[in-house]
């Protein structure tokens, strides 16, 4: 049944994200399109999860004490960088010849909002389902007392 749900909702939910449409739920719309395609791409590779990560600990740094902190080249993190960026995750500021990275709290503050939207409809999905259980678990407890009850 677990399967049903997760897979039901990952339709749900791309097909809501493909057509740009707001997702019905209850309590109001949620404008799935606030948060950008492009957020979940660059948030799908380890690496730039792991820069993300770095910076939210260590507010900002620059390009070079980034790269430091891998065992792939530079211009593999300039890459991942430039995801990000694009993904509007960080922002980059030019001091001279260093390039100053941090977060977009913005941008994780929007994400977590969607986050909080999809928890609450995975909510109202296992709430839906506790009800059909506990209704079933009813009538399955008085179908066993009428299996026992003796005839008049």
């Amino acid at each position: 049944m677990f399967i049903y749900l997760s897979v039901d909702l990952i339709k749900y939910i791309i097909y809501y994200v493909s057509n740009g449409s707001k997702v019905p739920l209850e309590g109001g719309d949620f404008n799935i399109t606030m948060v950008s395609k492009d957020i979940f791409h660059a948030l799908s590779e380890p690496n730039r999860r792991y820069i993300l990560e770095i910076l939210a600990s260590q507010e900002q740094l620059t390009a070079t004490d980034i790269y430091d902190r891998f065992n792939i080249s530079p211009p593999a993190i300039s890459q991942h960088l430039k995801i990000l960026r694009e993904a509007n995750l960080v922002r980059m500021e030019k001091k001279a010849q260093q390039r100053i990275y941090q977060l977009n709290p913005d941008a994780i503050i929007e994400l977590e909002e969607w986050a909080n939207h999809i928890t609450q409809l995975w909510t109202q999905r296992f709430d839906a389902l506790d009800k059909v259980l506990e209704a079933e678990m009813k009538k399955n407890k008085e179908g066993k007392a009428d299996q026992y009850d003796e005839p008049e």
